[in-house]
Order: C-alpha cells, then structure tokens, then sequence
C-alpha cells in the first residue's frame, strides 16, 4: 500500500492543499507550507513555478512569475520536497508541474531526484493520455504515481482509459476554465462525479474554484477529498504579511475550509 492509499484509506475527507513553491522565495514557501499541514492538509501539491502555464489562472501564474524572478528552479523544489517528507514522514507529496522543465531536466532524472527527495506523486497538467506513456513508464520505475486528471468535458470511455490502473487519486476538475477562486461550483458537478464513479473506484479528490467552507462542502460531497488552491496563493502574494503572518493565515484558511468536511 502506497502512502495515498494510505491517506485515503482513513475514514474522513483527505485534505489536498496547493501552494507554490519559491513565491516568494524557497525559505518563505517551505515555512508557508509548514502552516498548512499544520490546519490539517494530508497531501501537499509543491507547485513548480513555469513560465508559460495553460491551466492556471492569473493568481498562480503571478506567483509563479514571482519564484522565477527570484530565481526559484526545479532542483529547489526537490530541496522543499525533502525537507517536508523529513519533517512530516507520513505526509502525501506531489509536485504539481508543466512538462516543459520535465523535459528540459530529463525525464529519468526528475524521476530519480524526486524519489530520492520523498516525492509520491506527480500532476503534469498539459501531459494529455495518448501521451503519457513518455514519462509514466518512468516514474513508475520509480515507485512515483502519475495523477490522471478528468474535468467536465471527459467523456465516461475516456474517464475510464485515464484513470484505469490509478494507484493514487483521481483529480477532478470542477470547472471549465482555469484555477481561481469561486463563489459556487457548478450546478452538475454531483453528476459528473457520479459519472465518475461509475468507471473508476480509484478515490476522487474535487479541486479548482474552492476557497470557503461553503465550496468545500460542495465538492466533498460528492468526492472523497477537496483541493483548495488559489485561495492559499493568494496568501502567498499578500506582501502586507510576514513570513510568520503567511504561515498563520495559511494554518487558518486549512482549519476553516477543510475543517468543513470533517
């Protein structure tokens, strides 16, 4: 049993919380992130900062523009990966991540360098199925699962060829559209996990769109865990704050919304 059976073998909703890692520098994030596993996040999704996301929205583009400026890069991210998996042993690692610096470091070496930092899992967003095969062989080699994600538009065949064999969780789209903050989430997203459930019995966990306890409780409803992003982001970016303000408002924000479920 892996460490995200593990996670999702417990009789609760699982807690997924993204933050980006550098923004705004490597010391910063890594103390940021401490927050947040301490208002209770099981897994931890280490954003890699890209220069030319598709999938995020102007809140996590802006801070990954802020990592890169100040000269974050992906060998720092295993350095955070390694600190936390130290300090937190039974913690679920992922880095969340583009392919584009997969590639430019080298598939099998960003497989090696993320085993030995503690790394579980890794979400590569613009990696569609009939390409996957590039890097998934890899990181299994590895002991590393390769996170399938279906949104709204993915048919039931095609939910069901991108999560066969899924040995993590599935990550469920919520919206059409890139990551933020949202009032509401669709009217049909109960359907669409149904949907989801009918192909898969991989264990499911809801993101984009969730910032509040009301947001939380909609997508857990319907998923066996929630990931809550921009909204810690954006704590990320609040230049009002110390490093110390950001790790308690992070702790905060985690016991709020993901209290919610529990």
């Amino acid at each position: 049993m892996n460490r995200f059976q593990k996670i999702f073998s417990r009789n609760r909703k699982v807690a997924v919380g993204y933050a980006t890692s550098g923004c705004p520098t490597a010391d910063e994030s890594l103390e940021f992130m401490r927050g947040m596993i301490s208002g209770g996040a099981d897994i931890l999704e280490l954003g890699v900062p890209f220069s030319d996301p598709t999938a995020d929205g102007p809140v996590i583009q802006q801070s990954s523009q802020t990592a890169l400026r100040n000269g974050f890069t992906v060998s720092k991210a295993f350095d955070i990966a390694s600190a936390l998996r130290s300090e937190y042993p039974d913690l679920g690692l992922v880095l969340f991540s583009y392919y584009n610096p997969i590639f430019s470091m080298g598939p099998e070496v960003f497989a090696e360098r993320a085993r030995k930092a503690g790394v579980d899992g890794v979400l590569i967003v613009d990696v569609p199925f009939e390409e996957r095969s590039e890097i998934e062989p890899v990181l299994n080699e590895h002991g590393i699962e390769l996170i399938p994600l279906v949104s709204p538009a993915t048919g039931p065949e095609r939910m069901k060829k991108i999560t066969a064999n899924c040995r993590s969780f599935i990550y469920y789209i919520t919206v059409r559209g890139v990551t933020g903050t949202r009032s509401t989430l669709p009217d049909d997203l109960q359907q669409h996990l149904a949907a989801l459930r009918k192909v898969s019995s991989a264990p499911v966990a809801a993101g984009f769109g969730i910032s509040s306890p009301e947001t939380a409780r909609a997508a857990a409803a319907g998923a066996d865990g929630i990931v809550i992003g921009s909204a810690f982001v954006k704590i990320q970016l609040d230049d009002t704050l110390p490093a110390a303000g950001k790790r308690s408002r992070a702790e905060a924000l985690a016991k709020l919304c993901f209290g919610a479920v529990r």
